[in-house]
């Protein structure tokens, strides 16, 4: 079944890594260097939030950034981040009150779920003991808090846990998290970030850290990795294939070892991919197309704009060649791909976790951000392949995400470049190039899915569970609420997000006998 899988998905190539983008302090010393010495025009202009101001002053001395730098800074400066900032009325970014709804907040039958798939898988790979629960981006801790909740039912499992860890770096989350799983805000220092009890499991204990590097890989631990609306809000580099591409001669190309120039005169590659890269717009520029903002203005001018790159950049140089999927648009004119190498790493991780790495990678898969995971490390043979990760995210379920960057704020659709820090930003997961790096980086595992949501949930039990809470619910207000959220979850028209969400699973491989599909993948509960 795996050689099937890996036949089916090509194992990503892995390759170098380039030169990190520059992270919050350059951005903030190249603003401050810039602010001290232009008297240009453009420091009169007005920018709709400081840290746009902070990125349009950085990136005027350092020039155009990545859409994955510029999603990096929108999300996680740490100063003016969305995730990282905290709202001036004290309300957080998720729940009806804040910028957009999450299943888990939509109904608790699905952090019910998701805690009974843990404890089948943990049934179905023989009670192991010495289990890890991880979840990375916890938002504010709504579906862990479901998880455990539904775990410390089962007494047997609920003991087996030796610890919780949670990977957020936002400080104000942190203490939103900790409220919920801890009844506490007063979070004492650990060896790898933070730390509290468990309200749930007694003797257990909750950690917090804010890189997933910072929590040691043990050849004898289980871990069960949750990812539930993680892998969107990665940063995302866009590429597109442009014809008859023309690099003049004198151009110099910026390469991970250093600058190159084309000896040759001018050379004219039949589609060369180009990069799309963010600018400041012109402050002369009119305000041109109706846009929507977050303000609801529609003639509003926004402060960043996409544009093509007109020489190749370092990730146009080797991303669009990881994959033979992408290879196969080369020839293609004007197609355009997404491709999120820390998802890849992430990912990889995850993998790694569960099934081991037996050997070091030759050339390993790069990050492009200093708090990405990298399989860049040593050999970790894990005697056993154990524990499973659980994504459950929005994409496509085999092809290629395009054109797919967005904004909400409000819960509405807006520009992506509209007041950058204070809206979301997110685009669809690709859930192949994901399954790819996971049979990559661990000769251990193999993966399951992706599936529709709806699939997911109605197989793992959601109209049964869904009507004894109705049967139990105390008036009719309490009855409307269960009834719309669990049909939400699997609906699968254009409202709905039982088609437009995926799950898919990463479990241990089994090298012998038939295959066994996990739960809520077209398995059964075994063990």
């Amino acid at each position: 079944m795996r050689a099937h899988t890996l036949n089916l998905l090509q194992t990503a190539t892995r390759c170098s890594r380039v030169r990190p983008q520059p992270n919050a302090h350059q951005l903030a010393k190249c603003a401050s260097r810039w602010s001290s010495t232009s008297t240009s025009a453009s420091t009169e202009r007005k920018w709709s939030t400081p840290l746009a101001k902070t990125l349009a002053e950085a990136i005027t001395t350092t020039g155009p950034i990545s859409v994955a730098a510029y999603m990096r800074q929108c999300l996680t400066h740490p100063e003016g981040g969305y995730y990282t900032r905290q709202t001036s009325t004290g309300q957080d970014q998720f729940g009806t009150k804040g910028d957009f709804v999450t299943s888990p907040e939509i109904s608790q039958v699905f952090g019910e779920l998701v805690g009974i798939w843990l404890y089948a898988e943990w049934l179905a790979q023989g009670k192991k003991e010495k289990v890890q629960i991880i979840e990375v981006g916890p938002g504010r801790g709504t579906l862990m808090d479901d998880v455990l909740r539904t775990i410390s039912s089962f007494k047997a499992f609920a003991n087996s846990i030796e610890g919780i860890y949670l990977i957020e770096a936002s400080p104000h989350l942190q203490k939103q998290q900790a409220k919920l799983l801890s009844g506490t805000e007063d979070l004492h220092t650990s060896e790898i970030g933070l730390t509290a009890p468990c309200k749930y499991i007694p003797g257990c204990k909750i950690e917090w850290c804010e890189d997933i590097r910072l929590l040691p890989k043990e050849e004898t631990s289980t871990p069960f990795i949750l990812a539930h609306e993680f892998f969107d809000a990665l940063p995302i580099h866009i590429f597109q294939n442009i014809a008859q591409s023309s690099i003049p001669a004198s151009s110099t190309i910026i390469t991970p070892t250093g600058p190159i120039k084309p000896k040759h005169g001018v050379t004219t590659p039949k589609n060369t991919w180009h990069e799309l890269v963010v600018s400041p717009t012109s402050p002369y520029a009119s305000a041109g197309t109706t846009i929507t903002t977050a303000t609801g203005k529609a003639d509003e001018k926004l402060d960043f704009e996409m544009t093509i790159s007109k020489t190749p950049t370092p990730h146009s140089l080797y991303l669009p060649k990881m994959s033979s999927r992408y290879k196969k648009l080369e020839n293609t004119p004007d197609a355009i791909i997404e491709i999120s190498p820390e998802s890849f790493a992430y990912v990889s991780d995850f993998a790694i976790r569960i099934g081991g790495s037996n050997s070091v990678p030759s050339s390993p898969q790069p990050a492009s951000s200093p708090n990405a995971p990298t399989s860049n490390q040593a050999s970790f043979p894990k005697p056993e392949p154990s524990g499973a990760a659980l994504i459950l995210d929005y994409g496509p379920l085999d092809t290629i995400p395009a054109n797919t960057l967005r904004g909400i704020r409000s819960h509405r659709a807006v520009s992506p470049f509209d007041s950058p820090g204070k809206v979301d930003l997110s685009a669809d997961v690709d859930f192949v190039a994901l399954a790819e790096s996971a049979l990559g980086a661990s000769p251990g595992v193999e993966v399951h899915g992706p599936v529709e949501q709806s699939f997911f949930l109605s197989t793992m039990g959601i109209k049964e569970r869904a009507g004894r809470l109705l049967k139990g619910a105390k008036d009719e207000e309490t009855r409307r609420r269960l009834e719309v959220g669990w049909r939400r979850l699997i609906d699968i028209g254009p409202d709905g997000m039982g088609k437009t969400y995926k799950a898919m699973a990463i479990v241990p491989y089994k090298k012998k006998g038939p295959v066994r599909r996990p739960i809520g993948f077209g398995g059964d509960i075994v063990g």
